[in-house]
């Protein structure tokens, strides 16, 4: 298992599995594949792939702008929703910075880099992994906090934060915000998206990623909104030729204008994470928490723990993720996302078997 999901060739390998049947409950990746209507335009246009992609990346950006209801000119784009928010970090440079705790890892691992001091704001289970905002602004103000930088919703608690209360934040504190919405399409966008809010507040930047909803972490594109000059000139003056690469601009054009895809995708999620609340509420050892992405957190209140447990289900093909490497869990936590139906019965069945054997 590397530090962001599962390695299923090593998998395969070791527990003599083939890769097809081998089922990763780990990354987080949407399971019903990329958009039909993109991959049908990749593939009506493979020509495009012995030519230079367009360097100024037009038709691509004017997807993401009308997708995400922001003036083309705010758009960044990078390898990733993390090259951006490690771009961001550098750029801002807070001698003091927050995070959340839990939160992903790779957060601290920037901020450590330039050598900032981070405070980490601790998200509790008996709050439910909530954030008590009125607490977090008093928090900022009082460490006068440069720099605040968070996923909503959080991987791998779930939670999440409203637009109105992010406002709050810019509001009432100097800080800087990077609000990393990796997983925003799994929710109501219209309550929870902060990208609006790039236009009134020159000091936020919204990241988002490509990999998790929209099914394609091979493209490697990720995008940034922000009305910040000084940020848009910095990005600007570091791009190089061609950064974007023609498969990316090529699916990208068209699936963020997909509307029955993402309604699609989104509909599934919600009914099949309602459905295993249900399914997990009757197994009286495990305890879920609420969570606003396609992932779930589970604790273990008693029988085997999360190491082992993973192990007992790697051996039947079934990956989660054992969350003891998250700051501020144990190996009594295990996350796993939602997958296909017959996936989803496949991991239930086997913790209930699991955990129901336990005296």
């Amino acid at each position: 298992m590397n530090s962001h999901g599962a390695n299923v060739f090593e998998i395969a390998k070791l527990e003599g599995i083939k890769i097809e049947n081998i089922r990763d409950f780990s990354s987080n990746i949407n399971p019903l594949g990329p958009s039909k209507r993109a991959l049908k335009n990749l593939k009506e246009n493979l020509n495009l792939l012995s030519t230079y992609p367009d360097v100024d990346y037009v038709d691509l950006r004017r997807s993401i702008s009308s997708y995400a209801s922001c003036d083309v000119r705010n758009i960044v784009l990078g390898l990733g929703s993390t090259e951006i928010l490690r771009d961001a970090i550098h750029y801002f440079a807070p001698k003091t910075s927050m995070i959340l705790s839990p939160c992903y890892s790779e957060y601290e691992r920037e901020l450590r880099k330039i050598s900032s001091y981070i405070s980490e704001y601790n998200l509790e289970e008996r709050n439910d992994f909530r954030i008590d905002l009125d607490e977090l602004i008093k928090t900022i103000n009082e460490k006068n906090i440069d720099f605040l930088i968070f996923a909503n919703p959080n991987n791998p608690t779930g939670t999440i934060l409203k637009r109105s209360e992010i406002k709050r934040i810019l509001k009432e504190t100097e800080a800087a915000v990077l609000v990393d919405e990796t997983y925003i399409e799994f929710t109501d966008m219209r309550t929870f998206s902060s990208s609006s809010l790039t236009k009134s507040y020159d000091k936020l930047i919204v990241v988002r990623g490509t990999s998790k909803f929209f099914a394609l972490p091979g493209i490697r594109l990720g995008y940034g909104l922000t009305s910040n000059h000084g940020l848009l000139k910095f990005f600007k003056d570091k791009e190089v030729l061609w950064q974007i690469n023609s498969v990316a601009e090529i699916c990208g054009k068209v699936m963020f204008s997909d509307e029955a895809y993402m309604i699609e995708v989104h509909e599934f999620i919600r009914t099949r994470r309602e459905g295993i609340y249900k399914e997990l509420a009757e197994i009286k050892d495990l305890r879920a928490f609420e969570s606003y992405g396609n992932f779930v957190l589970v604790k273990i209140l008693r029988g085997p723990d999360a190491r082992i447990l993973r192990d007992k289900l790697m051996k039947k093909g079934l990956v989660i993720r054992n969350c003891e490497t998250f700051k501020n869990l144990d190996k009594s936590y295990f996350r796993f996302c939602i997958l296909d139906d017959d996936a989803n019965e496949r991991l239930i069945e086997n913790l209930r078997e699991i955990y129901q054997e336990v005296k």
